[in-house]
């Protein structure tokens, strides 16, 4: 196992083309890089950000999902075709940066006259997923409160109907959802393709891992266990801390938990 951190932490703080030298300076394991503007979907923005970068290699992208990952499930013709030109400039951006996995959440559940369709969904999602792969990208569904992954089962669901899917782990997603992330872990074990992690304090607020209560040992114990020897990656918002040093700090904890329990 590796730790990284996720742009999306200092996201407000920095912009893209800043915070990728800035990871690559802390000698972080791997970045996940949160593409968070229609002008960042570019094979430009990818190459810039390729060059900045250096030495750091980038697992991962995200987007902002609502801009248009529902809309890529959609019947209507134009709606569809709109959103899949955007995620190819997405993608584009991916390869550029040798990114691997592309995190994903997808159907958001939003509207009271949303209707699960799990069957209509795993179709689609197999779908997005090809036209990824064709930028070299794997498609990874997050477990997301507000999004189709909103509880276990329905990474179970979708994973029966489409075999081929891989998982993102978010522990603090699982909190607000209310079920226990071991649950997701079982969910996703075997097609896990990275985590994202932060932690808690007692008074239910989230903070940089290694200064709540969050027991991290459990979870890198638990990954060792499920034969996962990916990235855990950092993931909080830029209200949780103070200075960059805070950030550094938390990656160096949890580069010590990767190194203590992976597999020799």
């Amino acid at each position: 196992m590796r730790a990284g951190v996720s742009t999306a932490t200092l996201f407000g703080r920095l912009y893209n083309e800043d915070a990728v030298p800035l990871l690559a300076e802390w000698k972080a394991g791997c970045a996940e890089v949160f593409l968070t503007s229609f002008s960042e979907y570019s094979r430009d923005f990818g190459k810039l950000l390729a060059e900045r970068k250096g030495d750091l290699p980038v697992h991962s992208v995200h987007v902002l999902n609502t801009q248009f990952e529902p809309q890529l499930y959609s019947d209507h013709p134009r709606v569809r075709e709109d959103a899949f030109l955007w995620l190819a400039r997405a993608m584009e951006a991916a390869q550029e940066l040798g990114a691997h996995f592309y995190t994903f959440h997808g159907l958001a559940r939003l509207k009271r006259t949303f209707r699960e369709n799990v069957p209509r969904t795993a179709a689609k999602t197999r779908e997005i997923a090809e036209f990824c792969a064709r930028y070299g990208v794997t498609l990874s569904y997050e477990n997301v409160e507000w999004a189709f992954i909103d509880r276990p089962e329905a990474f179970r669901a979708l994973k029966k109907e489409y075999p081929a899917l891989h998982g993102v782990l978010d522990v603090k997603q699982a909190r607000i959802s209310g079920y226990d992330w071991r649950e997701y872990l079982k969910a996703m074990e075997g097609c896990l393709t990275h985590v994202h992690v932060s932690d808690v304090r007692a008074d239910g607020g989230m903070c940089l891992p290694g200064r709540g209560t969050f027991d991290f040992d459990e979870l890198f114990s638990r990954l060792r266990d499920a034969g996962f020897g990916g990235p855990v990656i950092l993931e909080n918002y830029g209200n949780d801390y103070g200075d960059f040093g805070e950030v550094k700090a938390s990656l160096e904890f949890l580069a010590e938990k990767a190194e203590k329990y992976s597999v020799k």
